[in-house]
């Protein structure tokens, strides 16, 4: 490739990295006080341990997303994650750990069908009817998850829910240039549907329709 063909092409990646981040992180306050309640919060899937148990970032984006409801930030939780097979579930775990922690059953949500944060939030609109909320996710993802609701159609707004350092935080940080770019491309620029469709539900009504109990 010449040389100025690449160096054109870095041009481009790293202009398109720098807009959804920019465009992301003016949607971000510094606080959970500093929120303007929304009737919902869509806390973004992470890793799953094992034996079911959320791993240290999606513990810390349950316990925010719990704090939010219990100060009346918000009036429903919209859990979506990644439970294509059996033997992985993001979203039951999310559940569990919801009503272990006092929401009450008819005021959580499941995403089953949440396989990146493309899909969780273009099913946030399209599905659930979601207009305006509150995203809940680190902050190295956070830009993107905010930049890509606005895409979305989604008036949202979000406080980084990082409590603690994470073991692959750099690899993470480094990661989200590509995938900034991608959802450039895929959520500004194609406005791309989700991977899976379905029948819209109305994140007003009982939360418990959406729950696949396991």
């Amino acid at each position: 490739m010449p040389v100025f063909a690449l160096a054109g092409l870095c041009v481009a990646v790293l202009g398109a990295s720098t807009w959804v981040w920019a465009r992301g992180s003016a949607l971000e306050f510094e606080s959970v006080a500093e929120l303007a309640p929304a009737p919902v919060a869509i806390v973004l899937g992470a890793g799953v341990h094992r034996d079911g148990t959320p791993s240290d970032a999606l513990a810390d984006r349950l316990e925010q997303a719990v704090e939010l409801y219990h100060a009346g930030k918000v009036k429903k939780l919209l859990l979506t994650g990644d439970h294509r097979t059996r033997d992985y579930d993001e979203t039951n775990c999310m559940r569990r750990w919801a009503l272990e922690h006092g929401v009450a059953e008819e005021d959580v949500f499941c995403d089953h069908a949440g396989f990146s944060t493309h899909d969780s939030l273009a099913r946030a609109r399209q599905i659930f009817g979601v207009e305006r909320a509150i995203v809940v996710t680190q902050a190295f993802h956070l830009p993107r998850a905010l930049y890509t609701a606005a895409a979305m159609g989604i008036e949202a707004h979000g406080v980084a829910c990082d409590r603690r350092s994470y073991r692959a935080s750099a690899w993470f940080a480094l990661r989200e240039t590509g995938s900034r770019v991608k959802a450039f491309v895929q959520s500004g620029v194609l406005h791309c549907a989700p991977s899976v469709g379905g029948e819209p539900i109305s994140i007003e009504g009982d939360g418990r329709a959406t729950w696949d109990v396991r």
